[in-house]
Parts: structure tokens; sequence; C-alpha cells
């Protein structure tokens, strides 16, 4: 799941190499890692040091800080392994490595979608939902994202045998690969049920029914008479920030994950379909791992706090 494995189809006429999948993933972890620990650690010391007023928005940006954080610092022994192509680290280091990536993507796609919850209540809702939205609710909510992620997360890293020889005369390891289908069909494709509906399908349309119930609060005049408790400016730049955020970051990985899983369990025949996930992966993955760059971007125009921060 983590990578496309070399011996992905057993037919000669399937037999197309994607070895241009290390060459990419090195380059574009290796950017990631520079410039997701950057921006993580500006974040920290901004939530540490300098934030004083906390709310309900920053219990989710702080969470979101946690997983992108713990990502970038297993960067190192992906890109290493990338490079060399065997995995050196043993089977835990693997483990871990993998269950991290999955923790940051879900974690950060729960997250996104608890700001996203938490702008449609406080616009649409203002008056109502000032119950809801505490800080205690928020650290709940925060808790069982963590519940969700953790329990796709940890069995696709740690249950599973993740290491294998790459092949019976080599020494060298693969991490994360060579996935029989037999292992596809049995365990992987439920993996990728519960994640892609729990992790995607459901943040996804949450997010765009709130996107649009915000937009449409703000056409209406009687919103408008708040007068300068709202900035429409400013919702429409977090709007328009956060779904491009997401739609960069997390469909394209996540819908081509359902069809490799369809190709990888059989459901979905053919050598072109075979192809087509193989080539479609790597990029896809490429632009999945960068969320940890981009949602620093999240925390500086959804609070103006953070903005003020910043500037000083």
């Amino acid at each position: 799941m983590y990578n496309s494995t070399n011996n992905f189809s057993t037919t000669a006429s399937c037999d197309k190499s994607d070895d241009f999948k290390y060459h990419l993933y090195s380059a574009v972890f290796s950017i990631v890692f520079v410039f997701g620990l950057l921006f993580n650690l500006v974040a920290i010391y901004i939530f540490a040091c300098t934030l004083k007023m906390r709310n309900e928005t920053t219990t989710y940006m702080v969470n979101l800080v946690v997983s992108d954080s713990l990502f970038v610092l297993s960067l190192p022994f992906r890109i290493f392994y990338f490079v060399k192509r065997n995995w050196l680290f043993g089977d835990v280091m693997c483990k871990i490595s993998v269950a991290l990536f999955y923790t940051n993507m879900y974690g950060s796609i729960l997250f996104l979608t608890c700001i996203s919850i938490d702008r449609f209540l406080a616009i649409v809702h203002p008056f109502r939902s000032q119950r809801i939205r505490t800080k205690r609710n928020a650290k709940l909510a925060c808790c069982a994202v963590w519940v969700i992620v953790l329990s796709g997360s940890v069995p696709t890293g740690f249950l599973l045998d993740i290491t294998s020889p790459s092949n019976t005369n080599s020494s060298s390891h693969y991490c994360f690969e060579n996935y029989s289908r037999k292992q596809w069909r049995a365990e992987l494709s439920k993996v990728v049920i519960f994640i892609e509906t729990m992790g995607f399908i459901i943040p996804l349309l949450l997010n765009v029914f709130c996107s649009i119930m915000v937009l449409r609060t703000l056409r209406n005049p009687q919103t408008l008479s708040r007068g300068g408790s709202l900035n429409k400016s400013k919702i429409l730049r977090m709007i328009v920030v956060h779904l491009l955020i997401f739609c960069f970051c997390f469909i394209p990985y996540n819908v081509n994950l359902m069809f490799y899983s369809l190709v990888r369990s059989n459901i979905l025949k053919g050598c072109e379909a075979e192809q087509v996930v193989r080539t479609i992966y790597p990029i896809a993955l490429c632009l999945a791992v960068t969320n940890c760059c981009f949602d620093p971007v999240i925390y500086y125009f959804t609070s103006e706090t953070i903005q003020s921060s910043i500037k000083r």
C-alpha cells in the first residue's frame, strides 16, 4: 500500500518497471522533510510560546502539529530507503514509519474536517452552537480522531508482514512493498475500505457540505447585517485555501488507492489497469506527503492570533 511493488503482476505482459518512483520519492521526501521540519518548528514555537489565547480551533491545530511533526521526523528513514532501495532499520522501525504515514494523512484529513465543522457552527449557527463549541468538546473530538486514525494505521503498520526480501538471492529488504494478492484479498482490502470510508469519503462530504453552507450564509443579507463580527473576504479566503489543500493533497492519493486495492485484490483485471495505478500511485503519494508543509498555511489563514504572532 505504501509503495507499489516491483512484483506487481506475475504475468510477463504486465511486467513494466516503475523504478522511477525511488528517484521521485527521494527528491520529494527530502524537500518535504526540510520545509515540513522548518514550518512545524515555527508552528510549535507559536503554539507553545507566543499564543496565549487558546480556543477550539487552536486545539485542533495543536493536534495537527503533533501529527505532522511525528511524520516529518520519520522521513529520514524513508529517504535513506528510497536512495539505497534496501531497508536496514528492522521490522519495528518499518512498521512505525508506515503507521506514522497513515496516522499523519488521515489525522490531517480529520483535524481539518474538525476545523471546517467548527467554522460552520460559528458562522451558520453562531448562537445555538455556543454550548457545543467548547474547549472540552474540542478535546473530546480530538480524542475521537486519534482513536479512529490509530485503529486504521496501527493494524496497517503492525499487524501485517511489511518487510520482505527483494528476491531470494539478495540480502536487500523491502519495506512495505511486495504484498501478495492473497494478503490483499484477506486483510488489506478490508483495511482500505475502513480508512477510505472513515478517513476520506465521510470527511470529504462533511468539508464540502460545511463550505457550501458557510458560503450560503455569507450571501444572506441578514448575515451581512452583523457588521464587524464577520469579515467576508477573510472567511472566503479560508474556505478556498482549505479546499485547495484538501483537493491537492488528499483526493488524488485516496481515489487512486481505491483502484489500486481493486487491482491488487484481482477484482479489477487487465494489464492496462495495473500500469495506470502503478504510474499514478507514486505521484499521488508525493502529493499526499506535502500536506505537512501546507497545514501551517491553514493555521495562518484560520487564526488572526497566529497571523499577528508570525508578523511579530
